[in-house]
C-alpha cells in the first residue's frame, strides 16, 4: 500500500501539570503573544525521527529532554504523557492500515516557560513531513565552514534550547559563502565542538571519534551509532580534536535524529573524497538512527 505524506502537520498539546492531551488544529493559533518562546526564546525542544510507525531512539530522547528541562529549571516533563501524545500524533499522521510503516516523518517536542500572565508552561508535540533540503543533504552530503562559536552560554548549559537565533544567523552566513552547514570551534582552544544542529563524527580506519569537552550537547544519534559500531568491531570514543584532525580523516559526518547523517564533502577549502566504506557507514548510521 502506498503512503502519500500529509502536507499539514499533526499537533497535540500536552498539559504540563495535569498531563491531559488534546489535539490542536494546525489552522488555528497556539502560542500567545506573551509566551516566553516568542518573547525570549525561553524553552527547550527535541527532534525525533519517525520511522516504521514509531519514534526512533525514544528512550535516549526522553532522557535528554528531561535533562534539558532540569538545566533550564522547567518543571519535570511527564514523560509518559509525552510518549503517549507522540504515539497518538504518529498514528494520526500515518493513518490507518500498514502504509504508515513505510513513511519517514519528523516529530518535534516543544516545552516553553509559558505565558508571562499565567506562569504556566506551554507544551506540544508536532509530527510532520521531513523537509526536502534535509533529504537532499542526507543523500549528497554537505560542505561545511568552520567558525568560532562566540556565545558562551552553551558551554555551561547542556540543554537543547529554543534560542537558536545566533546559530541560524551563522548558517545564513555560511550559505552566503557557498557552504551548506557549519562546524563550531572553541575560540579559545581551537577544539572542534559540534555542527549547527548535529554532532560531529570522524572516521579513521576502524576508529570512530566524536569531539570531547565542554560546550557540546550529547547526541542521541551519535550515542546509538557508537553502540552499534562497537558491536560491529569499530573502536568508538570521544576525543578532543582540531580542524586539522577533521581534514586528515577518512570521512567526517554530521549526525542528527531526522537528517540521520550527512557526509561532509568539504571542510573550508579542503575537499574530502568519499571513503571506500561509505556504504557500510551509511548503513550503520541509518540502522542506529532508526533503532
Amino acid at each position: 500500500m502506498e503512503f502519500t505524506p500529509r502536507k499539514e502537520p499533526v499537533i497535540y498539546v500536552v498539559e504540563p501539570y495535569g498531563g491531559s492531551i488534546r489535539k490542536h488544529s494546525p489552522s488555528l493559533p497556539l502560542i500567545f503573544v506573551d509566551d516566553a518562546a516568542v518573547t525570549r526564546g525561553d524553552g527547550i525542544f527535541e527532534s525525533l525521527l519517525v520511522r516504521g510507525g514509531k519514534a526512533a531512539n525514544l528512550d535516549r530522547h526522553k532522557e535528554r529532554f528531561a535533562a534539558s528541562a532540569r538545566a533550564m529549571d522547567l518543571p519535570d516533563p511527564m514523560l509518559d504523557k509525552w510518549e503517549q501524545a507522540t504515539a497518538m500524533a504518529i498514528a494520526d499522521y500515518t493513518g490507518a492500515g500498514n502504509a504508515g510503516e513505510l513513511v519517514e516523518a519528523k516529530c518535534t517536542w516543544t516545552y516553553t516557560r509559558g505565558r508571562a500572565s499565567t506562569g504556566r508552561p506551554s507544551a506540544w508535540v508536532v509530527v510532520g513531513p521531513i523537509e526536502e533540503s534535509v533529504l537532499e543533504q542526507r543523500a549528497h552530503g554537505v560542505k561545511v565552514m568552520t567558525t568560532p562559536r562566540l556565545w558562551q552560554v552553551a558551554q555551561e548549559l547542556p540543554a537543547k534550547t529554543l534560542n537558536y537565533a545566533a546559530t541560524m544567523a551563522t548558517l545564513r552566513l555560511a550559505r552566503s559563502r557557498g557552504f551548506e552547514d557549519v562546524i563550531f570551534i572553541d575560540p579559545d582552544t581551537g577544539r572542534v565542538l559540534e555542527g549547527a544542529t548535529s554532532t560531529v563524527v570522524v572516521v579513521k580506519g576502524d576508529k570512530l571519534r566524536t569531539p570531547a569537552g565542554r560546550g557540546i550537547l550529547p547526541g542521541t544519534t551519535q550515542a546509538a551509532l557508537f553502540e552499534a559500531a562497537a558491536a560491529q568491531g569499530f573502536r568508538a570514543k570521544s576525543k578532543e580534536m582540531t580542524v586539522d584532525y577533521l581534514k586528515g580523516a577518512d570521512s567526517v559526518w554530521l549526525v542528527s535524529s531526522v537528517r540521520t547523517a550527512a557526509r561532509v564533502t568539504q571542510v573550508d577549502e579542503t575537499v574530502l573524497p568519499a571513503p571506500k566504506n561509505e556504504a557500510e557507514l551509511r548503513r550503520l548510521i541509518a540502522e542506529a538512527a532508526a533503532h
